[in-house]
């Protein structure tokens, strides 16, 4: 089954700008609905924004509608989120997830990277 890696957390200060990617192992990529969630300490994990496979339809929670970007580049296997405007409420761990669609992956069904942190300070 796809392995899922992210990268690109860190410290930003609010108002700032992240980054982040997914680097996926398969070259089935391309039909995988695709999905980031955060999960912040002592809460639930929740979506964030997915994006489908070869139509690249997308979908964003309203807590970051017009801040955050889901994209993905199926040649080279990677999805990406950018985060502008940084809030210190987004603070968590960002986990990006896949699966065949999106009513799995937002039933938390699909597979799972192993996450990396995002801290934003005020």
């Amino acid at each position: 089954q796809v392995q899922l890696v992210e990268s690109g957390g860190g410290l930003e200060q609010a108002g700032g700008s992240l980054r982040l990617s997914c680097a996926a192992s398969e070259r089935t990529f391309s039909s995988y609905v695709m999905a980031w969630f955060r999960q912040a300490p002592g809460k639930e994990r929740e979506f964030v924004a997915a994006i489908s496979g070869s139509i690249s339809l997308t979908f964003y929670a309203d807590s970051v509608k017009g801040r955050f970007t889901i994209s993905r580049d199926n040649a080279n296997y990677t999805l990406y989120l950018q985060m502008d405007n940084l809030q210190p409420e987004d603070t968590a761990g960002y986990y990006c997830t896949a699966g065949p669609s999106l009513l799995i992956l937002r039933n938390r069904g699909g597979i799972w990277g192993q996450g990396t942190q995002v801290t934003v300070s005020s």
